[in-house]
């Protein structure tokens, strides 16, 4: 049997709601501008790049909104950014991941240390909580692209560890260095793209969240991701279906 998750993905319910903030295609430039950078401009032989690019594809982003990221990489005088992971707590002692690409390491730690505090968290030291999770790869696809049973038997033949099926999606596990060929195969299997394929911090355990809890924490995740220094935010929470129904309301 495919694996079902008990608790919606914050991070899926969110989905929606981040693609109509007109920083998201900033962020998926500033990514691709620095994979480019670092590895070069040619999608072949960057595997960062072809991740960066394939997942703001998925996004919808305008191809030539992607040409100019990856031209921006070449230009003598483009911006230089330094990655930071930051790691903190939340509310409800969940455990925070956040990634950073920033041209000022100053202005961003005092705003993510704003947000934390702001919002009942405090940022803590580098790897105060990230021995609490795994770095793989993620690919989500539609709930539509196959049922259940027949994505997991496709991920697990392609080379994924698990899938998990919630509401209206797919969410494929796998090894970070498998996760461009996996992604491959299942888009072929299915028929269909993906709807992202990222690599990310998956909890090894997480903690239930009552409705205060959650409340506070959606607030202080807000608040980090719009921070224009801030990439990606991940946590070690799960919202059961009815606390997420009274959040929705």
């Amino acid at each position: 049997m495919a694996g079902h998750s008990k608790f919606k993905n914050i991070q899926h319910r969110k989905g929606a709601q981040d693609k109509k903030r007109s920083s998201l295609f900033s962020k998926l430039s500033k990514e691709i501008t620095v994979a480019a950078k670092m590895g070069g401009p040619d999608v072949d032989s960057n595997a960062r790049l072809r991740l960066a690019v394939q997942n703001a594809r998925s996004l919808s982003m305008p191809k030539d909104n992607i040409s100019r990221a990856v031209n921006k990489s070449q230009a003598s005088d483009g911006e230089n950014y330094d990655e930071i992971r930051y790691e903190g707590f939340g509310p409800g002692g969940t455990a925070i991941i956040v990634e950073s690409l920033t041209d000022n390491r100053n202005r961003a730690v005092t705003d993510i240390r704003t947000a934390f505090a702001k919002n009942g968290g405090n940022l803590g030291e580098s790897g105060s909580v990230s021995y609490q999770f795994d770095k793989v790869g993620e690919i989500i696809f539609e709930e539509s692209a196959k049922s259940a049973d027949d994505m997991f038997e496709l991920a697990l033949d392609a080379g994924a560890e698990n899938v998990e099926t919630d509401g209206d999606i797919h969410e494929v596990i796998c090894s970070m260095e498998d996760l461009h060929s996996v992604s491959a195969e299942l888009a072929k299997a299915t028929g269909e793209e993906p709807k992202s394929v990222k690599l990310i911090w998956k909890a090894q355990n997480t903690i239930e969240m009552d409705l205060e809890s959650a409340t506070k924490l959606i607030k202080m995740i807000d608040a980090l991701e719009e921070l224009d220094d801030v990439q990606s935010v991940f946590g070690n929470f799960e919202i059961p279906d009815d606390v997420m129904e009274k959040l929705d309301a």
